[in-house]
């Protein structure tokens, strides 16, 4: 057996079970999904083999749920990378040494309890007993906070927040602050440092949090749900009406195609602008 041989057998072997995983997983229901999208609902419901487009022609009878998607899930992922850049930038460049990791694990405390449970919790603070209450003593009667766009924000942010601030932090920590000295040296002042030197450098990690965040909300149901009220419908909404209660399946793929689509474009996009912007075409990943 030749060098090259046992290089690309040892390669298989490392590959193999991933690629098997990947393939099981992730490429076999997709086709399945595909075959769904064009087919039509069954009289009782469910799939019936056909071959036609009309279930993704009638994609704008859902626009109201992809308008609200593909406007919330960019401001929620956007709304969190104000509160997270500041956050990982105190994490990795200001805070003391011996308390970062102590700081670094409290950003994932919140990923220990169930998201479902947290989101009640958002529940109570934005009801009638919770902020609107407090509201009302002050002069500020009928104040409603639950069941609105900015509820499902709010939700998003805080669900949301560790996912951004973790790949930006990797990046910031990773930045030689030699760089930020010679900045000084060479007569510039802390803002323009920040953003001649350190922004540019952290991109990669904000490219990256981005595209998280943004993918993750695309298929968001739970925050839409419970904090909307049923008055905030995501896709991920749509799709859990249609595949469990109006058992439209083929109308469903559709809907689910069109998601990954939008998906992969925004993965690609993201990756785009974090090589371009970084001058680098390595991009980490958390």
């Amino acid at each position: 057996m030749t060098i090259a041989t046992r290089k690309r057998l040892v390669t298989a072997l490392l590959i193999g079970p991933s690629a098997a995983w990947l393939s099981l997983f992730l490429v076999l229901p997709f086709i399945a999904i595909l075959v769904f999208s064009v087919g039509e609902r069954a009289p009782e419901g469910g799939y019936q083999a056909a071959f036609t487009f009309a279930q993704f022609m009638n994609l704008p009878a859902r626009a109201t749920a992809f308008w609200n998607t593909m406007i919330l899930a960019p401001v929620g992922a956007f709304f969190c990378l104000l509160v997270a850049y500041p956050t990982a930038y105190y994490l990795a460049i200001k805070a003391p040494a011996r308390y970062r990791m102590l700081l670094v694990s409290l950003v994932v405390v919140p990923f220990w309890t169930s998201l479902l449970v947290r989101t009640y919790a958002w529940i109570f603070i934005l009801g009638a007993r919770g902020l609107p209450n407090l509201l009302a003593l002050i002069g500020l009667p009928d104040v409603r906070l639950l069941n609105t766009p900015g509820a499902v924000l709010l939700g998003i942010v805080y669900g949301y927040l560790p996912l951004m601030i973790m790949p930006i932090y990797v990046s910031l920590e990773k930045l030689d602050c030699r760089l930020l000295e010679a900045s000084a040296d060479l007569g510039a002042s802390p803002v323009r440092s920040f953003f001649n030197v350190t922004l540019p450098l952290s991109l990669p990690g904000v490219a990256t949090g981005v595209a998280l965040v943004t993918i993750l909300l695309l298929g968001e149901y739970l925050i839409p749900q419970l904090l909307g009220g049923g008055k905030v419908f995501f896709i991920g909404n749509a799709l859990v009406d249609l595949f469990l209660q109006s058992r439209n399946w083929p109308y469903g793929s559709a809907i689910a195609v069109t998601l990954v689509s939008v998906v992969v474009l925004i993965i690609t996009l993201a990756m785009r602008l974090a090589w371009r912007f970084a001058g680098t075409r390595q991009v980490d990943l958390v």
